[in-house]
């Protein structure tokens, strides 16, 4: 099944009644390479029994919600999706080569490169055939290049939700879905806080890749991707500033820090041990302090 979906309404937040639990939603950013930070993040989660009722992913938080709807929510899954980002070169996800680049520049397809790798990276890791089978619910979030809507995956054949919600535009193919023609979500909604909060979640833990205002770039980018890759990060940064002021009356939102102090661009796949080490020593401080707010102590992490 995929649902058009418009923006959910930010109806005023209000805590569960007493003795309900919270419908917990992890949201999982794009961010291309940056996506490695997640599995320190989700480290962290399970580490104090924080797990979810619902997985909302899109570009390379798609991969990685996938991973996790194929497995427990644990320490250990956590480690072992590390283990796949701290291995993870470029060419297993974008081959780039001179043949495919000219190719693709004289018009030949409408990519630059093909998406046998990625397919071939999703096959092995994930554990389930079709969206509905995930152990955790699972959506995934495209955008359909023919009407320019953003599309949510809930129903249908992982391996293909999964590319087409990280099928970067002019990069990877855009992948068929009856009768639409999807790519990557991140180009309208790289953080889909507002599927989570459309689905029922009234608690949502934000992992981002990048700081909602960050919007420089150390140095001028080396290649068209990175270059390419900037300009939907700083798109990308505005929705989620928005989203995060929108949606903060209407759920608690708990969003976890992004530490990039080299500035690793999304499309550098060399850093992913540090990146994933970062994440979790800033997560684990972070949800600490969040328990400690419930006790009086200010919580760093609800958004504002």
């Amino acid at each position: 099944m995929s649902t058009v979906v418009s923006e959910a309404p930010a109806r005023p937040w209000t805590s569960p009644r007493p003795g309900e639990a919270p419908r917990t939603a992890f949201v999982l950013a794009g961010g291309a390479a940056l996506g490695a930070m997640q599995a320190g993040m989700l480290e962290a989660l399970f580490e104090r029994g924080i797990t979810p009722d619902l997985l909302v992913g899109t570009s390379a938080g798609a991969l990685n919600a996938a991973f996790l709807a194929s497995r427990p929510p644990t320490v250990a899954t956590a480690r072992e999706l590390a283990a796949i980002w701290r291995d993870l070169h470029r060419s297993d996800v974008l081959p780039f080569s001179p043949a495919t680049l000219i190719r693709g520049l004289a018009g030949r397809r409408g990519h630059l490169v093909s998406d046998r790798k990625l397919r071939q990276l999703a096959v092995r890791h994930l554990q389930f055939e079709r969206l509905e089978q995930a152990g955790t619910p699972l959506h995934l979030v495209a955008f359909d290049l023919l009407s320019g809507n953003e599309v949510r995956l809930s129903e249908g054949p992982v391996i293909d939700a999964v590319l087409a919600a990280a099928a970067i535009p002019g990069v990877l193919p855009p992948v068929p879905w009856h009768g639409r023609l999807l790519a990557d979500g991140g180009m309208a909604n790289n953080t889909p806080i507002s599927h989570a909060v459309r689905l029922g979640a009234n608690r949502v833990y934000v992992l981002p890749t990048v700081n909602a205002a960050e919007r420089g770039l150390p140095r001028p980018p080396r290649s068209p991707l990175i270059a390419g890759l900037h300009a939907v990060t700083l798109l990308a940064n505005g929705r989620l500033q928005y989203d995060l002021a929108r949606y903060a009356p209407a759920v608690e939102l708990i969003v976890l820090p992004v530490v990039n102090p080299r500035q690793v661009g999304p499309g550098d796949f060399a850093h992913g041990s540090q990146l994933i080490k970062q994440a979790l020593y800033a997560a684990r401080t972070a949800l600490a302090a969040h328990d400690a707010e419930s006790v009086g102590a200010p919580n760093p992490l609800r958004a504002a």
